[in-house]
C-alpha cells in the first residue's frame, strides 16, 4: 500500500469504502418525519448525527459549539509547542485540526515534513548521509495515504507512516473493540463520540436549564427550595474518561432553629423551623401590639425575620388633675374597663418661700373604685407643692403632676431695697405694738466660687415702716429672707453690692540710676472686693507721677498720635492669663502684650514705672495703683533690650488689663 503514483485516483480496495461513506452522509442529511430538515441546519463545520432516533447536529472534530449556529475552532497550539507536539518542534494550528514541524537539524520519526504526535512521532537529530541507498529509494517511493479523507472511519484520524498510515481516535472520541493505534483493515478498533451519559444526580439539588452529554458539556445545580448549599460550587464537566465529574454541590436543609424570644411576648402555637415556617406571639398580661398581630418568619438565609412590631405596656391615663378648697386635689381615669380597686399613690414635696427652711416631703397611699378619686392633703400654709399622683404595682400608668401654693398668713409688704445696703418695708401691725423681725441672708460671688457669707439675727421694730442697714461686702450677690415672727411665711429679695477698688498690687520697688532695668515680678491680686479684669503696666514720665490720677483711662498706646511725654501702656495682661504664683516683667523687651507694644525706653530720660489693677462689674470700673519702679538716665541699650526681648518672649503672649490707685 501507498507505492501508487502521486495524484492517482485513491486504490480500488478503498472505493468500496468511500462510497459507503458517501451514502450515510446522504442518509443523515435526509428530513424528518416532521418534515423538518435538522441535518440542512448544521454548521459547515459539523456533522449530522443520529442520536437516540433523533438527529443533531455536531461540530467536527477540532471545533467546539452548538453544531447549528457556531463552530469555533479550538486553537490546540494554544498550550505551547513543547506540550503538545514535543521538544525541538513548532505547533501550527489549522481550522478543525493542527500540525507540528521539526525545527531545523532536525527530523519527524515518521520522515514526513508535518506530524501529529498522538501517533508517536517525535523530532530526532538529522544524520549526514543516509544509511543506504535502499532506505533513500524506500523515502523517494513513499506514498502520503491519509491525503485520502475517510480512511479511519468516523471519529478516526490518520497518520501516514513510511510506506502506509495509521489511525487514531480524535478528540471526544475514545477506541472501542481493540487498541489504539489501529488499521482499519486488520483492526476491530472503531472511534466512538465520548458521552457521558445523564449527569450524576445531588441529593436535594437538580440540574439548572438544558445540557449535552458530549466531552467538555458542563451542568449546573442547584439546590431545592428550603435547602442551600456552602459552598455554593454549581458545575460539572464531561471529561475525556466518558464520565461526569462529581458535583461538590451539598445540599443542606434550611433550619432556623428555635425563634428568638421577644420582650413582653409569649411564643404560642405550633411552628416549623424550615423554610418560610412562622412563629407567633401573644403579649403578656398588661401589654398589647397596637400594630397587630407579632410574628416572626424563617428565611433563604436559616435565621428568623423579626417582626418591627413590639409590645408595649398597656398604661392606666389620669386626667384632668385640679385643686380644690386650697388642700385637696382630684382627677378623673381615662379608661374603658377599670378593675373594682386601683391603689394609687401620691407623692409631695413642697417648699416655703424661705429656700433655708426645711422642705416638706409626703408619701400618701390611697386605694378606690372611683372614677373620679379626690384626696385632701395636710399640707403646710404659704408653701408651694407639687403633687405626683401614679398608680401602685402591677397596673401602671403615665404619672400625673400638678404644682399649686397654698394660701399664706403675711404681714410684711412693699419690701424694697435703697443705699446698696438697706432695706425698708411696710407692717400690716398696728401702731406701736412692737413686732419681731428675723433675718437669714447668705452671700454669694460668681467669681469666687470659695466665697461664701450666711447671716442669722433679728430685730424688733413697732415702726409701720421699719429700715435695717445690712453689713454686706462689695461686689456680692444676696438673698435676704426676712419673716415677721407673727407671720407664717417669709418675704424674700435680692441685693448687688457694688464693687470698690481691688486690693493695692504688691510690687518690690526698684530705682534705678543709669543702668538697665531690672525684672519686675507680677503678682496675683486676691478679688476681695469685684472681679479683677485686667493688670496694666504704664510708663511715665518722672515728672508727671505726682499728678497722675489711677483713675485716668485716657492713656494711650506707644504708637498713638499722643506725644509720649504724655506717658503711654507698655503691656495689658487679661485676669485669667496671670499665673497663681507670680510672673515677670521686662520693660523694653519690644514685645505685644495684648494691642500695647511694650517699646524700649529712651536713653538719658526719667521715668516712673506703675502696675494698675481694674476690676469691673456691671458696668462699673474701678482702679488700684501702686509704683513699681522710678528710672533715672536711662541707658538700656539696643543689645542688651535685643537679648531681654529673646528671654521673655515665651512668658507673654496672654496680657491684657492691669490697675492702679493713685499715689
Amino acid at each position: 500500500m501507498g507505492r501508487g503514483p502521486r495524484g492517482a485516483g485513491p486504490p480500488r480496495r478503498l472505493l468500496p469504502l468511500l462510497l459507503l461513506l458517501g451514502l450515510a452522509r446522504g442518509a443523515a442529511g435526509a428530513p424528518g418525519a416532521d418534515g423538518l430538515d435538522v441535518c440542512a441546519t448544521c454548521h459547515e463545520h459539523a456533522t449530522c448525527q443520529q442520536r437516540e432516533g433523533k438527529k443533531i447536529c455536531i461540530c467536527n472534530y477540532g471545533f467546539v459549539g452548538n453544531g447549528r449556529t457556531q463552530c469555533v475552532d479550538k486553537n490546540e497550539c494554544q498550550f505551547g509547542a513543547t506540550v503538545v507536539c514535543g521538544n525541538h518542534t513548532s505547533c501550527h494550528n489549522t481550522p478543525g485540526g493542527f500540525y507540528c514541524i521539526c525545527l531545523e537539524g532536525y527530523r519527524a520519526t515518521n520522515n514526513n515534513k508535518t506530524f501529529i504526535p498522538n501517533d508517536g512521532t517525535f523530532c530526532t537529530v538529522v544524520y549526514c548521509a543516509l544509511q543506504s541507498r535502499r532506505q533513500a529509494q524506500e523515502l523517494i517511493a513513499d506514498v502520503d495515504e491519509c491525503e485520502v479523507s475517510g480512511l479511519c472511519r468516523h471519529g478516526g484520524r490518520c497518520v501516514n507512516t513510511h510506506g502506509s498510515f495509521e489511525c487514531y481516535c480524535m478528540d471526544g472520541y475514545l477506541p472501542r473493540n481493540g487498541p489504539e493505534p489501529f488499521h482499519p483493515t486488520t483492526d476491530t478498533t472503531s472511534c466512538t463520540e465520548i458521552d457521558c451519559g445523564t449527569p450524576l444526580e445531588v441529593p436535594n439539588g437538580y440540574i439548572i436549564g438544558n445540557y449535552t452529554s458530549r466531552l467538555g458539556s458542563q451542568v449546573r445545580y442547584a439546590c431545592r427550595e428550603g435547602f442551600f448549599s456552602v459552598p455554593e460550587d454549581t458545575v460539572s464537566s464531561c471529561t475525556a474518561l466518558g464520565t461526569w465529574e462529581s458535583p461538590k454541590l451539598h445540599c443542606q436543609e434550611i433550619n432556623c432553629g428555635n425563634p428568638p424570644e421577644m420582650r413582653h411576648a409569649i411564643l404560642v402555637g405550633n411552628h416549623s423551623s424550615r423554610l418560610g415556617g412562622v412563629a407567633r406571639y401573644v403579649c403578656q398580661e398588661g401589654f398589647e401590639s397596637p400594630g397587630g398581630k407579632i410574628t416572626s418568619v424563617c428565611t433563604e438565609k436559616g435565621t428568623w425575620r423579626e417582626s418591627t412590631l413590639t409590645c408595649t405596656e398597656i398604661l392606666t391615663k389620669i386626667d384632668d388633675v385640679s385643686v380644690f378648697n386650697d388642700t385637696c386635689v382630684r382627677w378623673q381615669i381615662n379608661s374603658g374597663r377599670i378593675n373594682p380597686k386601683i391603689a394609687y399613690v401620691i407623692s409631695i414635696k413642697g417648699q416655703r418661700l424661705d429656700p433655708m427652711e426645711s422642705v416638706h416631703e409626703e408619701t400618701v397611699n390611697l386605694t378606690t373604685d372611683s372614677r373620679t378619686p379626690e384626696v385632701c392633703l395636710a399640707l403646710y400654709p404659704g408653701t408651694n407643692y407639687t403633687v405626683n399622683i401614679s398608680t401602685a404595682p402591677p397596673r401602671r400608668s403615665v404619672p400625673a403632676v400638678i404644682g399649686f401654693q397654698t394660701a399664706v398668713k403675711q404681714t410684711i409688704s412693699n419690701i424694697s431695697g435703697f443705699n446698696e445696703t438697706c432695706l425698708r418695708w411696710r407692717s400690716i401691725k398696728t401702731a406701736d405694738m412692737e413686732e419681731m423681725y428675723l433675718f437669714h441672708i447668705w452671700g454669694q460671688r460668681w467669681y469666687q466660687k470659695e466665697f461664701a457669707q450666711e447671716m442669722t439675727f433679728n430685730i424688733s421694730s413697732s415702726s409701720r415702716d421699719p429700715e435695717v442697714c445690712l453689713d454686706l461686702h462689695p461686689g456680692t450677690d444676696y438673698n435676704v429672707s426676712l419673716r415677721a415672727l407673727s407671720s407664717e411665711l417669709p418675704v424674700v429679695i435680692s441685693l448687688t453690692t457694688q464693687i470698690t477698688e481691688p486690693p493695692l498690687p504688691e510690687v518690690e520697688f526698684f530705682t534705678v540710676h543709669g543702668g538697665p532695668l531690672p525684672r519686675l515680678r507680677l503678682r496675683k491680686a486676691k478679688e476681695k472686693n469685684g472681679p479683677i479684669s485686667s493688670y496694666q503696666v504704664l510708663v511715665l514720665p518722672l515728672a508727671l507721677q505726682s499728678t497722675f490720677s489711677c483713675d485716668s483711662e485716657g492713656t494711650s498706646s506707644f504708637f498713638s498720635n499722643a506725644s509720649d511725654a504724655d506717658g503711654y501702656v507698655a503691656a495689658e495682661l487679661l485676669a485669667k492669663d496671670v499665673p497663681d504664683d507670680a510672673m515677670e516683667i521686662l520693660i523694653g523687651d519690644r514685645l505685644y502684650y495684648g494691642e500695647y507694644y511694650n517699646a524700649p525706653l529712651k536713653r538719658g530720660n526719667d521715668y516712673c514705672i506703675i502696675l494698675r489693677i481694674t476690676s469691673e462689674w456691671n458696668k462699673v470700673r474701678r482702679h488700684s495703683c501702686a509704683v513699681w519702679a522710678q528710672v533715672k538716665d536711662s541707658s538700656l541699650t539696643l543689645l542688651q533690650m535685643a537679648g531681654v526681648g529673646l528671654g521673655s518672649m515665651a512668658v507673654v503672649i496672654i496680657l491684657t488689663f492691669l490697675s492702679f490707685s493713685a499715689v
